[in-house]
Order: structure tokens, then sequence, then C-alpha cells
């Protein structure tokens, strides 16, 4: 098969951090979203893009300008005070965010085998491991791309359940809000599983991966053009994907008087008795929305830890990169074991998992508020960025994706004490 090499330059981190911001966490919250508001809450899709754009591009540039990761680049500018307030959020919420995830992927894999979710969960685990932690890192990314293939099923299930286009179409233009504490925790989790902490990390360490492999082999190195091709893509298909998630959860569920879900699974299982259609049409969409779940949990899962070890790594100094073997960077490898351990722990104990997935979503959109304000300062910085410092467009953009995560925080404190 011909080799297509600038294809290959472009799609990169920006491609499979896009893909992994829809893990089983994200699932869940989209498919939630749909099931207690219908088609209402479509115009989050629209409003989080360019936000959502602006933001990883400015991490792809942080880590393109300084080849260094977002918490060492944070630990030369700030105090050891503000970097391991940063480090801990990044590492609660990320533990928090895997635990539901393989919540989400248990109840996914029990709906295709039948053994128990613990057991399969762990299966899962081990699988999740073995592939970040002994296929070298851009053998690995290769497979992470294949995986972003996974959210065509949802594109497929929607085309399958749907026939008010019209309505959709205005929903998702048309903002629809309502006063209830309920309403903005589901708006401020949509927002926080879209524009989500440990992809800032992620994108930017897998940036300074991607420009030391293309040092190391004498390839040159990718320019800003194909940096923000990729970040543009990655986060446009993503959204693409939500958006068709919020769909088929607003017409199989909402539409049916289903408005809460317990699981990501619980979404794929109420496909089946409700799609018509064609014979069998049910079981299919059943099967692809589960099969979506269990690939962008392998997608998801080792990209939340990474981000955790990148962190972690960076605020110690410890020697990081998915190019080293084990015994080259045990520091870094074990901080990605503890942290899908600890996640898998959070399944095993049996906290409920959709209140554990939107929470995760929650957390992530706190917390994205006063990263977004440091990942703004530093974009625009030239004795750090060089060239490669935001310009005005860039700030702008991130100046509104900070002020709508903040009075989207606001919303949901103040809903909820005065509701």
């Amino acid at each position: 098969m011909a080799r297509h090499p600038k294809l290959a330059r472009i799609f990169g981190p920006g491609l499979i951090t896009g893909a992994a911001d829809d893990d089983p966490s994200g699932i869940a919250t989209y498919s939630q979203a749909g099931a207690a508001y219908g088609f209402g809450q479509l115009w989050t899709i629209i409003l989080c893009l360019p936000l959502m754009i602006a933001v990883q591009e400015a991490c792809a540039r942080i880590g393109a300008a300084t080849s260094q990761g977002l918490v060492k680049v944070i630990g030369r500018l700030y105090s050891k005070q503000v970097l391991f307030v940063v480090v801990g959020l990044i590492v609660i919420a990320n533990i928090i965010n895997i635990g539901a995830d393989f919540a989400a992927v248990g109840a996914s894999l029990n709906l295709l085998i039948p053994l128990p979710i613990p057991v399969l969960s762990t299966i899962f685990m081990v699988i999740v491991l073995s592939l970040e932690i002994f296929i070298g890192y851009h053998t690995y990314a290769k497979f992470l791309k294949i995986l972003a293939l996974s959210l065509i099923s949802y594109v497929v299930v929607a085309l399958m359940v749907t026939n008010n286009w019209a309505e959709v179409i205005k929903a998702t233009f048309i903002p629809q809000l309502q006063w209830s504490s309920a309403y903005w925790y589901v708006i401020v989790a949509i927002l926080g599983t879209t524009i989500s902490p440990y992809m800032f990390f992620w994108q930017t360490a897998e940036e300074v991966e991607e420009q030391n492999y293309s040092q190391q082999h004498n390839k040159s190195v990718r320019g800003i053009s194909e940096i923000r091709q990729d970040t543009s893509i990655g986060m446009s298909i993503s959204q693409i994907g939500s958006w068709f998630m919020i769909i088929t959860a607003a017409v199989v569920l909402h539409e049916n008087g289903v408005t809460n879900i317990g699981t990501a699974a619980d979404a794929a299982k109420a496909l089946e008795p409700l799609v018509e259609g064609f014979p069998h049409a049910g079981t299919l969409a059943k099967l692809l929305f589960a099969l979506g779940v269990i690939g962008m949990g392998l997608l998801g899962i080792p990209v939340l830890a990474g981000s955790v070890a990148y962190a972690v790594s960076d605020a110690f100094g410890w020697r990081e990169g998915l190019d080293y073997k084990l015994k080259q960077a045990k520091q870094f490898y074990g901080v990605i074991i503890f942290s899908t351990i600890m996640g898998w722990f959070i399944t095993v104990i049996g906290i409920d998992p959709i209140k554990s997935l939107v929470f995760a979503a929650v957390i992530n959109g706190l917390v994205a508020v006063p990263l977004i304000f440091l990942i703004a300062k530093i974009s625009k910085n030239t004795a750090v960025m060089g060239a490669l410092a935001g310009k005005k467009l860039s700030r702008i953009f991130l100046n509104i994706a900070f002020i709508v995560m903040f009075v989207c925080a606001l919303m949901l404190v103040g809903t909820t004490l005065f509701s």
C-alpha cells in the first residue's frame, strides 16, 4: 500500500488527543446530556469547538517551542506551590476519570461477553497496561490513530435512528438555556469532558515526543502549519463524534422517556428494542455503540494515565517518554501503572459508574479554569515561545475559553446554592 508521508506528518498528537477526548467518560456525559435534555444541549458542540482548538493548539505550540512538557514549563515560570497544585489537580481528576472509564468499558464488554463486570474490567486493565508499557511510542501511536476510527460507530448509529434533522440543526445553532443546577451541572460536565486538562498535558508532551523522534531519525520537525492542521482536524473529528452521541441519546432515550442512564453501556442496551428500520437494526446499533465505548476506552485510558505520568515526571525531573523501555524510565512507567491500577480499584469497589463519570467531567471542567489561564499566559510570552508566541486571534480565543469555563463554573455554583 502506498504511504502518504504528508498525511502521516499532519495526523499526529492532535488526532489522537481529539479522539481520546471522546473517552467512555465523554460518551456517558454526552449520552446523559441527550437523555436528560434531548437536543437542548447540542449548541454546546458549536461553542466548544473553536475554544477547544485554541487551547490545544496553544499546548502543541508550547511543546514545539520549548521541547518541554507543560508542567516543566510551568515549573520554570511559577512557584513550586503553583506547580504542585497543578500536578495534584491533574492526578486526582485523571484517576477518577480512569476509574469511570473502566466501569463504562466493563459494562459495555458485559453486553458482548457474559462475564462479571469486575473480571472484564481487570482483563481490560491488563491489556491496556501491556499495550502502553511494552510497545514503543510510534508503534503505539499508529495503533491509537486506528482506534480513532471507533468514532465512526456513533455516526452510523445516529444516522440509523434519527429522522428529525431540521430540529437537530435548529438546536445546534440556537441555545436553549435553563436556570437549574442539574442543567448547568451537565453543561459544566460537557465543557469539562471536551476541554479536558489531561488533553493539555498529553498533547504538549507528545509534540515533544514527535520532535525528538524526528531529530533522532534525521527528519524535518513538523512546522506550525502542520501542527495547526493536525489539531484542527483532531478536535473537529472529536466534536463531530460528540454531536452524534447527543443526537443518538436524544432520539433513543429522551424521546422514549428515559432521562437517566447508569453507564454508557445503558445507552447501548437501550438501542436494541427501540431502533426500527430493518431486521436486527437494534442489535446492530447496540453492538456498534458498545464497540465504540470499548475502542475509545483503549484509546482514552492510556492517554489519561500517560498525561499523569508526564505531569508527575516533569514535576520531579524524572526521565519520561513512551519511547523509553520500562527499565529506562521506571518512575515514569511506575506512575502509569499506579494511576491505571488506582482507577481500576475505583471500579472494583463499586462506586456508582454514571455518578463517577459525570463527576469526573465536572471536576475536569473546574480544574481547566486555572490551567487555561496559565496556558494563555505562557502562550503569549515571547521570552518562552519565541517565534511561536500566540498571535492576536489565538490570544482572543484563549481568553474566551477562560471566560466561558469560568462563567459556567460560577453558574454551576450559583444554581446549586440559590436554586
